[in-house]
């Protein structure tokens, strides 16, 4: 499912246009974005976490000359399912 797939969805079920379906989804894609990039936590209870996870910089292999080099240290968004929706997921 893409975005406008989800949009449509979305509008259908809410009962709403799909321009006011559009907005919300966006708001919401925009809040979690930013709450995440900023290192807060976004929990939505039974659906899943949202957070930003640090890499610690670690040693890898080129893969063209196996030769050794360094994988610097970065954040990473990441999310964690819920338990309702592991349970919808793989009952």
């Amino acid at each position: 499912m893409n975005k406008g797939e989800l949009v449509d969805a979305v509008a259908a079920k809410a009962n709403i246009t799909k321009k006011e379906a559009l907005e919300v989804i966006s708001a919401f894609l925009e809040v979690v974005t930013e709450a995440v990039a900023n290192g807060d936590k976004v929990t939505l209870v039974g659906f899943g976490s949202f957070e930003r996870r640090d890499r610690s910089q670690r040693e890898g292999r080129n893969p063209k000359t196996n030769e050794p080099m360094t994988i610097p240290a970065t954040r990473v968004p990441a999310f964690s399912p819920g338990k309702q929706f592991k349970e919808k997921v793989a009952p």
